[in-house]
């Protein structure tokens, strides 16, 4: 009798402890390592979609990012003229811990704060196209806009016979891009052609329509004028439709910037004097290049000069200008 009432006993007490291991809570799971083959990731951040332009950076940064192994992300506000929209972006990017960020900024000075916080989490950031007003910035692949409005104001000056009465449209007064194109062809034409005056300088944020309107107003307002310089697509797509509503083709010399089927059908024809064009391609994929080096820890130049070129209706077919357009 003693024998079963010690099992029983120990029967219940192995059955309680089965019990109650079972009901405790389980270990947390550790978490999972990342995986050793991850790709480095770097979102890009243009300053927009709604140009041509932008599509082919784009393809650039895609390029590079297929050759040097690493994963990106390519977007932008649906206009140039939302810095709200853009900030947003880069702080969506930020919360993901990537590896580094490209930046094209629509307004300069509004990434001081969030600059700051990718300084602080040790995370590079690489301007492209539009540079930032900030030291933080690791390094900048763009154009020198200065040097190539220059250039576009020389090409002007030559064209109306080194006299007379200029405009400009340009897109914004807040990006690196809006600010150096009107400085460089601005200060170009006071400094060195005293016979040249630039009689208006408006801002059509990159919209065409906007932009038509403006350059339109300026044309009715200064009956004389000579020349027009746009400083983006949408600026010069702007003046083009201008001055073919109000039959001005052929009577003002129409300068422009970057590509795009309409301004380069505009040059074919004769409607367009000519243009400057950047390489919107070498951008996207020079900035992603540099993103990775930053990422790595190896020293980089403070720009990246992607280079610009004048063309005309005697080059546009060449290889060499074909390289770098797009429609």
């Amino acid at each position: 009798m003693k024998t079963k009432n010690v099992l029983f006993t120990l029967f219940t007490v192995l059955l309680l402890a089965a019990m109650i291991t079972g009901c405790a809570p389980a270990a947390p799971a550790e978490p999972a390592a990342p995986a050793a083959d991850a790709k480095p990731y770097i979102p890009v951040i243009s300053k927009g979609f709604q140009h041509q332009f932008w599509q082919a950076v784009k393809a650039g940064s895609e390029q590079a990012a297929k050759d040097l192994n690493v994963e990106i992300t390519f977007e932008g506000p649906e206009s140039e003229a939302m810095v709200d929209k853009q900030v947003e972006m880069f702080q969506t990017a930020l919360d993901k811990k990537p590896a580094a960020i490209c930046l094209a900024a629509v307004d300069s000075k509004a990434f001081q704060p969030l600059l700051e916080k990718a300084k602080a989490a040790n995370i590079p950031v690489i301007g492209f196209d539009s540079g930032v007003d900030s030291d933080i910035p690791v390094t900048t692949a763009s154009t020198d806009n200065i040097a190539a409005a220059a250039l576009a104001a020389d090409k002007m000056v030559e064209l109306i016979g080194g006299e007379g009465e200029v405009a400009v449209i340009a897109h914004d007064q807040t990006s690196r891009t809006g600010i150096d194109r009107v400085k460089g062809f601005t200060d170009q034409v006071t400094s060195k052609y005293s016979k040249v005056t630039i009689v208006d300088t408006q801002y059509g944020g990159g919209d065409q329509l906007k932009s038509t309107d403006l350059a339109k107003a300026i044309i009715q307002a200064h009956p004389n004028l000579k020349g027009f310089f746009g400083a983006n697509e949408g600026s010069i797509i702007g003046v083009l439709n201008a001055v073919k509503e109000l039959g001005m083709e052929g009577k003002i010399t129409v300068i422009g910037y970057d590509s795009g089927k309409q301004q380069m059908d505009a040059i074919r024809s004769g409607a367009e004097a000519g243009a400057i064009t950047q390489n919107p391609v070498g951008i996207g994929y020079k900035c992603v290049e540099a993103a990775l080096k930053a990422y790595k820890g190896e020293t980089l130049p403070k720009t990246i000069d992607t280079g610009f070129m004048w063309y005309d209706k005697t080059n546009i077919d060449t290889p060499e200008i074909q390289a770098v357009l797009y429609e």
